[in-house]
């Protein structure tokens, strides 16, 4: 039997992980250059990879110039090679790797690496939940921390956790080391698929902001907001977002 989608998802992540952390080790670049330079080596194994394995299906990446015939097809590759360029320049850890399939719009796989901690979650092994936390923890931006979840974090009595990419927030919640991860600052395709499979898989609620779902294989690949937490907060932090006006 082949590698199933899973396992592919799995294996290229976690490749291109080691690419990465094998590219900063050599400590030949620094800052934006190294993360060019990380951008491009991860993205020639991912798209490489995926064409080789699966050449009847369609590919989306950040690093490549979009072909909008995907749209057609029922099955697209979404891939990120390096969520979080900048922390991943700054030689922190809370960067990742994104490997998604998209069927028929939805986030049918995905693996998030997180090649800084060594790891990498998949929507085909599901981790076990952790009890939720207390108090509340909300992840956000460390650069941009959306007001709605500011103000979403001061109604539930949340502490608020800064953090880089959103793969890494993504998997923080699925790891159990916070609750809710709200964004409004929007993202694209790439930045949360693979994220959204995995976290679907654990069993986690995920739409967007206003509780519909997320779609994906778009023309335009832009999506405006995410909501990612533990589906026993998700009505309550539904219900406060809809709350939030910019006077507040």
């Amino acid at each position: 039997m082949g590698e199933s989608d899973e396992q592919l998802a799995e294996r290229l992540a976690t490749a291109a992980g080691r690419i990465l952390l094998d590219l900063r080790a050599k400590g030949e670049l620094e800052g934006k250059a190294l993360g060019k330079a990380g951008d491009e080596q991860a993205n020639a194994l991912l798209c490489r990879e995926i064409r080789a394995a699966r050449p009847d299906d369609a590919l989306l990446s950040e690093e490549e110039k979009d072909n909008i015939a995907r749209c057609g097809q029922r099955r697209v590759w979404i891939v990120d090679p390096l969520d979080g360029t900048r922390e991943y320049g700054e030689g922190r850890d809370d960067w990742a790797v994104h490997v998604a399939l998209a069927v028929d719009g939805a986030a049918a796989v995905g693996a998030v690496a997180l090649p800084g901690l060594g790891v990498t979650l998949t929507s085909g092994a599901p981790v076990a939940l952790q009890p939720v936390n207390q108090p509340l923890k909300m992840l956000v931006s460390r650069t941009r921390p959306a007001a709605e979840a500011v103000f979403v974090a001061e109604k539930l009595g949340a502490e608020l956790l800064a953090m880089g990419s959103a793969g890494a927030k993504a998997m923080a919640v699925v790891r159990g080391e916070a609750d809710i991860y709200l964004h409004t600052g929007g993202q694209y395709e790439w930045d949360n698929c693979a994220p959204v499979a995995v976290a679907q898989a654990a069993g986690l609620h995920v739409s967007r902001v206003d509780g519909s779902p997320i779609r994906y294989n778009n023309p335009d690949t832009y999506l405006p907001d995410l909501l990612i937490c533990r589906k026993e907060l998700a009505q309550e932090v539904l219900h406060l977002a809809a709350e939030y006006s910019p006077a507040d």
